[in-house]
This record gives structure tokens, sequence and C-alpha cells, in this order.
């Protein structure tokens, strides 16, 4: 099996994490090799990447109506190595603890929808402020950061105390991580990069406003997720599966009863972290465990 096969075999197999960090690798890549094909072919050397003003957000909505399809295209753009580097590393570090208590579809809706608010909050800022006034026309927005910290900000939120060990400074709780990054991007609005930092804090709200309104029982990304992992999963919805059947003698009551005593202690431990440390604190697989052993009464 050759490379790109193996490309393909991971990016079919992936679940919707690693398939999100493939497509931004697959933008960042086609991007730049076609903007290093026009470098080369154009006799001005500083002549820009003619891709990015079609896929990047613009500012100014009377651009924005004649490319609405920006929206969505500026959460997969990257030019610079660094900034694809980062913003990839966060969304496999936080996206790995997003899937171990809330699922797929839910990542994918959050990624969208935390940059579509970033790219609304960008676009209402850049028309509102006075200070904006004299780049509106020429600036755009792009990078997949505001999806990035909905995703870390909504698992900040519903699972603050989670704790992780960084790099020289030991073991941080996800709340004090959010804090930090909203923080950093507020103070640094006045920065170079107004635009960035404005679609972060977008993104920043929807984590937060999805998980509010998920602890009281209402998913607002259900519509659009369930559209997303029908795009993302289509071929393997074409494939047509065989059924398997497989006949199995009888367990005796040895076995049975052996099966009940370790269904048992597994439910225990659940319902004693529960008891801990909340209904909240359980992993997606303790949650699929105790509704399949209460189920079973």
């Amino acid at each position: 099996m050759n490379i790109a096969d193996e490309i393909k075999q991971s990016f079919k197999k992936g679940n919707i994490l690693t398939k999100l960090i493939y497509l931004n690798l697959a933008v960042f890549l086609i991007v730049n090799i076609i903007s290093v094909l026009y470098f080369l072919m154009n006799k001005n050397i500083s002549v820009q990447n003619p891709v990015t003003p079609w896929l990047a957000v613009p500012a100014d909505i009377n651009v924005l109506l004649s490319r609405p399809w920006t929206i969505i295209t500026y959460m997969f753009l990257h030019e610079g190595f660094l900034h694809i580097l980062f913003n990839i590393v966060w969304l496999w570090f936080f996206g790995r603890i997003f899937l171990e208590y809330l699922d797929e579809k839910k990542l994918i809706g959050v990624y969208f929808l935390g940059g579509i608010f970033g790219a609304l909050l960008y676009i209402i800022s850049f028309n509102i402020f006075p200070v904006f006034e004299q780049v509106i026309g020429i600036s755009v927005a792009l990078g997949a950061s505001a999806s990035v910290i909905a995703v870390v900000i909504a698992i900040s939120v519903y699972v603050p105390n989670y704790t992780i060990n960084l790099m020289f400074i030991g073991p941080v709780k996800l709340k004090y991580i959010a804090l930090f990054s909203i923080i950093l991007d507020v103070v640094s609005i006045a920065s170079t990069n107004a635009g960035g930092h404005i679609a972060h804090l977008g993104g920043a709200i929807f984590g937060w406003l999805y998980i509010s309104q998920y602890r009281r029982g209402k998913d607002i990304t259900k519509g659009l997720n369930n559209f997303l992992i029908g795009i993302f999963k289509w071929k393997n919805t074409r494939k047509k599966t065989k059924m398997h059947v497989k006949h199995s003698q009888p367990k005796s009551d040895m076995e049975y009863m052996a099966d009940k005593a370790k269904n048992q202690a597994a439910i225990d431990k659940v319902l004693e972290k529960i008891s801990r440390s909340g209904y909240d604190s359980l992993t997606k697989s303790e949650k699929e465990t105790l509704f399949k052993e209460s189920g079973k009464k």
C-alpha cells in the first residue's frame, strides 16, 4: 500500500475529528501549491495568492454577498505553517477530550457553528466600530481558530475541572485554560490581528452558549450536525453491507452468573463515580454502560 492509499484509508476509517484535521491539511496544501505555481508563472514577485480572496471571509458586506460560501470556507483556510500547526494541535488535543464526554455529531456541529459565529462577530464588529472604517474594504478573516476555540470553550464549560498536564507548568484545569484564552483575545483586539481575535471571541461565545443550552436538554446543533455527518460519511452509507448471523451455544448457569457479576461490578463503579463527582464527570462509555445496564432492569 502506497502513501496515498494509506492516507485514504486513514481518512475513511477515522472519526470526525480525524476528518476535520485532514480537511484542513488538504486545503492548506492545495492552496499553497497553487500559490507557488502562480508565483513562479508571474513576473511580479510581490503577487498574492489568487485563491485566498475567494475562500477567506470578507468584512465588507457587499463583497460577502457576492461570495457567501466564504463564511464556511474561511474556517479551513490557512496560509502560514505555524498558523495551521497551532490550530491542528489544539483541535486534536481538545477534540479528543470533547469526544470523551460528547459524540462526533456534537463535535462537528460546534466546529461549524462556532466558525460561523466567529465570522459573524468579525463582520458585525468591522461594520459598526469606527476604528475599522479605513480597512473594511480590504480586510478578510481566515483560519480554523474560531471553530477550534468554540470546541475548547464548549468542553471546558462542560467539564471545567478536567485536569491536563502542560509542559513546564504541570496540572491545569480546563476552566483556567479557557479563561486565559478569552482574556488573551480580549486584550489583543488592539493588535494588528484585531479581526482574528474578534472572530475567536465569536467562537468562544458559541461554545459557551452551546453547553449552556445542552445542559437544559437542548442541542442547538442538532439540525446542522445530522446534515454534516451525512456529508462526511456519505461514502460509507453507499456501501452495501452483508448480514452475518452468528449462532452460539446458550450460556451455562455458571457463565451467566459470572457475566451478571461482571456487569454489576461495572455499574457499581459508575454509580460510585456519580455519587463522588456527579453525572457530568462520566465519560461517554460510562454513560453508555449506565444506560445499557439500566435498560436491562
